[in-house]
C-alpha cells in the first residue's frame, strides 16, 4: 500500500503538566493518519517523536504542525528542521500560521526558508572569519589554551596508575577528547 501523499502531524509541549491532546485532536481533524509527539522543553533540539516521525515518514508525505515554534524554539532550529524536510521531499504545514508548502505560495515559503538559512550560515562564517584576522591581528591566538606540562604530566601518571583516559580526564576536569589529544590518541578508553 503507498504511503504517499499522508499527513503525519507532529505535537509538542514543554512539561509533562501539559496535554498533547488538543493538539493531537485537531491535527487529526486536520486529516492527520497519525500524530507523534513529545513532551519536551523547545530548548532541546533532540526530539524523539520529532525523529520517529522522520524517519517514518517517505518523500511527498506533508508533516502537520498548530504552530511553526512547535518544531523550535528558535529561527536557527527552525530553519534546520524546514531544510531536513525539503531535503527530504516533504511537505510542511502549519495551521496557525497558514503555512503549506504543497501549494505554489507554500513552495515559495519553503524556499524564502532555505535562502534565510543560507544567509545565516554565511554571515556567521563571515564573522567567525572576522573574528579571527581580529584576534591574530592583535596577537591573540585563537582556540583553548593548551594543557600545562603538569596536567599532562599527571593525565600520563593516572593513565599508567590503570585510570582509563576518560576517568583520568574527568578526575583532572578536563575534556575527554582533549584527553586523548594530549595522550597521542593513545591510552585506554
Amino acid at each position: 500500500m503507498a504511503r504517499e501523499g499522508d499527513i503525519l502531524g507532529y505535537a509538542r509541549v514543554s512539561t509533562a503538566e501539559q496535554d498533547l491532546s488538543s493538539q493531537e485532536d485537531r491535527l487529526t481533524r486536520e486529516g492527520a493518519i497519525r500524530v507523534f509527539g513529545d513532551v519536551i522543553s523547545g530548548r532541546t533540539f533532540e526530539r524523539p517523536g520529532l525523529t520517529a516521525l522522520l524517519d517514518y515518514a517517505r518523500p511527498g508525505d506533508t508533516l502537520a504542525v498548530i504552530r511553526l515554534d512547535r518544531l523550535g524554539r528558535s529561527l536557527r532550529e527552525l530553519l534546520e528542521t524546514v531544510d531536513a524536510l525539503k531535503a527530504r521531499e516533504i511537505n510542511l504545514i502549519s495551521l496557525e500560521e497558514r503555512i503549506d508548502t504543497t501549494s505554489a505560495a507554500g513552495e515559495l515559503v519553503f524556499h524564502v526558508f532555505g535562502a534565510i538559512a543560507h544567509f545565516e550560515r554565511r554571515l556567521i562564517s563571515e564573522r567567525t572569519k572576522d573574528g579571527l584576522a581580529t584576534a591574530r591581528k592583535h596577537g591573540r591566538t585563537p582556540g583553548r589554551p593548551p594543557l600545562r606540562e603538569e596536567t599532562v604530566s599527571a593525565l600520563q601518571d593516572l593513565v599508567s596508575a590503570g585510570k582509563s583516559v576518560s576517568q583520568a580526564a574527568r578526575h583532572l576536569g578536563i575534556g575527554r577528547s582533549t584527553a586523548y589529544k594530549a595522550m597521542g590518541g593513545s591510552g585506554r578508553k
